[in-house]
């Protein structure tokens, strides 16, 4: 693709980079806006069922290399599970090439806390040496969150993270609730600067932050944690572009965003739209329209390889009444579809919140997004409610996840878990060191560190990855003798 007859990519990074005004011809802006793009990973995750392959990526790495963004968020969440599980490629060789063509722009992921990227919590030594080898492999940034706001949870991975070198971006996981409020979130946001965190993340996953609460919350963070702040949002419910021209007018530092063929919908607010509205302002991003717009054509080219999987961009604010991500609510569908009960959604929905509010109003985002969900169904399908439990509220219940934001109702926790003893002590104390005891397993499968990990995280699905890479090699050795 040819860029220069559009923009001059290189004055771009060193404008940028020194603190001029970039294209707008100004003085340099009194704070310029950092742009995170999520194409790479949160966008196909939330629009392409997260099934962009590497070669994809590739194709356009150098050109975006060029933008100047502050950081590109490329691995991390569902990536790494659906490389093993559909796309049959190694997550860590798609790593390790897209830092050998991104130069300049630091790569960013996103990890869950202790629960790393599973959808359970692992012990401290899978969690140091998951982090030391993804910063090895390329990674600059990491945003660490937990699901409950469990700050315990997230303790490890800050530290682990901070002797590795990375910039550990903690998150503060935002949602709506009788228990939730300013002062929480200050209070978590102070704590986690106590632990190290070089900078917070408001993470927004279902789309709830309107544009006022987004100014208050930014503006107390600012005054009172004085760490840089970034703002994440998705455009499920058409809040997000306005919730963050107020964050940046409260102070934030940072917005993610998603080029325009991959945004909007369940994915975050389009970068082009966001640049365009700072533009000319005290917090004009410096990046390039014209560079963004031809980077951008090669995506709406890319995407059409997956149609089949691609999510509806919608607007629904039917996400404000039951708090339910993009994601979560495809699930849903999905699941009841599969057991011919589509026509019992509307009584899941409302069946979602019920299940949070008895559950202590856990945030909805992995794994308790999936935890809620699963058993709002199974409420729902059995015609009585909790006669089903999964193990994985069984686990919640009993602390195994964290510390719930408010008590689990009384009856309820009966219900699930009977007189067992509720875990108060930081759940992942409780686990024993699992590396030695995978590597052992994993016998002659192994060839790297980095298939150790991949195993313990998802071992049935590492494995057949890894049965599928035997199978190859020898087929390709036997092409090999068969030619010579």
């Amino acid at each position: 693709m040819d860029l220069e007859a559009k923009s001059d990519a290189t004055k771009v990074i060193r404008d940028n980079r020194d603190g001029k005004a970039g294209n707008t011809g100004q003085e340099a802006p009194a704070r310029r806006i950092k742009v995170t793009d999520t194409i790479f990973r949160d966008a196909h995750q939330s629009l392409l069922a997260t099934r962009m392959r590497t070669e994809d990526m590739l194709a356009v790495a150098d050109d975006i290399d060029k933008v100047g963004y502050y950081s590109l968020e490329v691995w991390g969440g569902a990536t790494f599970d659906s490389c093993l599980r559909y796309l049959d490629e190694d997550p860590w060789v798609r790593l390790r090439k897209l830092k050998e063509r991104i130069k300049n722009t630091p790569l960013q992921m996103l990890l869950r806390g202790q629960n790393l990227l599973g959808y359970r919590q692992y012990p401290d030594d899978v969690v140091k040496e998951f982090i030391k080898l993804s910063i090895a492999n390329g990674i600059d940034i990491i945003r660490i969150f937990d699901a409950l706001n469990d700050v315990r949870n997230m303790q490890v991975a800050i530290e682990a993270t901070k002797r590795e070198g990375g910039h550990a971006q903690a998150s503060v996981v935002y949602t709506t609730s009788p228990v939730h409020n300013l002062d929480l979130y200050v209070k978590t946001a102070k704590t986690l600067k106590d632990m190290g965190a070089d900078s917070i993340c408001i993470k927004d996953m279902a789309g709830l932050l309107t544009p006022y609460a987004a100014y208050e919350l930014v503006k107390r963070l600012k005054e009172e944690v004085t760490l840089p702040v970034h703002l994440h949002s998705h455009y499920t419910n058409g809040l997000a572009a306005m919730a963050y021209l107020k964050g940046i007018e409260a102070g934030a530092d940072g917005i993610d965003t998603a080029l325009s063929a991959l945004a909007l919908g369940s994915s975050q607010p389009a970068t082009e739209t966001m640049v365009a509205t700072l533009q000319g302002t005290p917090y004009d991003t410096g990046l390039d329209l014209g560079l963004i717009s031809s980077i951008n054509s090669y995506f709406r080219g890319a995407k059409e390889k997956y149609s089949k999987v691609a999510a509806p961009v919608t607007v629904n604010p039917e996400g404000l009444i039951w708090q339910i991500p993009g994601g979560m609510l495809s699930n849903l569908r999905a699941q009841l579809k599969a057991q011919g009960m589509l026509d019992k959604l509307p009584a899941v929905l409302d069946e979602v919140p019920r299940v949070r509010e008895e559950m202590g109003y856990p945030p909805l985002v992995t794994p308790m997004s999936q935890i809620v969900g699963t058993q709002a169904v199974l409420n729902i399908a059995t015609g009585k409610r909790y006669a089903i439990k999964s193990k994985e509220i069984r686990d919640y219940v009993r602390g195994l996840y964290g510390t719930p934001p408010a008590p689990i109702d009384d009856d309820i926790r009966r219900q699930i878990i009977g007189d067992e003893e509720i875990v108060t002590c930081r759940p992942a104390d409780l686990l024993e060191p699992q590396l030695e005891k995978a590597k052992a397993e994993l016998g002659d499968y192994m060839r790297s560190q980095e298939d150790l990990l991949s195993y313990v995280l998802f071992p049935e699905v590492a494995m057949d990855f890894f049965k599928r890479r035997e199978q190859a090699q020898e087929q390709e050795q036997e092409e090999a003798r068969a030619g010579a």
